[in-house]
């Protein structure tokens, strides 16, 4: 029992290692909560407008910084490819709301962006239907906070993750969709669930607990540390089953 218990403490601290660890990288979901609607961001004029004001149609939302050498050119053509793919129509059945996390860039950078795009995506809309925005520290930090995301400077750049947050015409947290590839149905059904302010769960969840982002291969990689852990806790409950359930056994002979 005693060496249970050393086995268990292990796998506790190994656990609290990986929830500092998540604290600073990933995403908190906020499922079935509303985004603060006086929120400031910058669009591509230079001109302020507060986030309720964007809110007339499903929104997909999604978090770069716009001169970010990893993984938001991957997001970004994710989102380009799943937008041409898609037999909705941008800027009338849903919108797309880019806002730069790094409150140093400025609006021309977001205006480079999106003009880059521009030529990419192929459906009709993406002036008024995919939206340019920058902020400053204090409404990037609102912001991010509100829809649970969390990333780590280191120099020049950040760690982060890349995904896509559903959001209703009401402002309600409806969806997440990780990673940088999208089906084109779970997309469709996203939008259609935020257009109904119904909130549906991540079904890619168990991937994004088993892999994290590694920014100097831009690319997820396994996590060993968060697998070993479940495995150690397995493993321990196994053990705890077996020493409590055989000697039961034993006195009903």
């Amino acid at each position: 029992m005693r060496k249970l218990i050393i086995v268990l403490s292990f796998s506790v601290m190994v656990l609290n290692m990986w929830g500092e660890e998540t604290k600073k990288i990933g995403v908190i979901e906020h499922l079935d909560e509303y985004v603060p609607k006086d929120i400031e961001l910058v669009d591509i004029k230079g001109d302020t407008i507060q986030l309720g004001s964007l809110f007339t149609k499903p929104t997909v939302f999604n978090f770069v910084y716009y001169r970010c050498p990893g993984i938001c050119t991957p997001l970004m053509d994710g989102v380009t490819e799943v937008v041409n793919m898609s037999e909705m129509d941008l800027g009338k059945d849903y919108q797309i709301v880019t806002v730069s996390f790094d409150y140093t860039e400025g609006y021309d950078l977001a205006l480079k962006k999106r003009n880059n795009y521009s030529m990419l995506v192929e459906k009709e809309g993406m002036e008024d239907g995919w939206l340019f925005f920058t902020a400053d520290s204090l409404n990037v930090s609102r912001l991010t906070n509100a829809l649970g995301f969390s990333y780590k400077r280191t120099g020049n750049d950040f760690i982060h993750t890349a995904g896509l947050i559903l959001i209703s015409p009401e402002g309600k947290i409806t969806r997440y969709l990780n990673g940088t590839y999208f089906l084109p149905f779970e997309f469709k059904l996203a939008v259609i669930e935020a257009s109904k302010g119904i909130p549906g769960p991540t079904v890619n969840r168990i991937l994004q607990f088993c892999y994290s982002y590694d920014p100097v291969g831009q690319s997820y990689v396994l996590n060993i540390t968060k697998v070993s852990g479940i495995l150690i806790l397995v493993i321990a409950g196994l053990v705890l089953l077996v020493l409590t359930v055989k000697p039961k056994r034993k006195q009903k002979v």
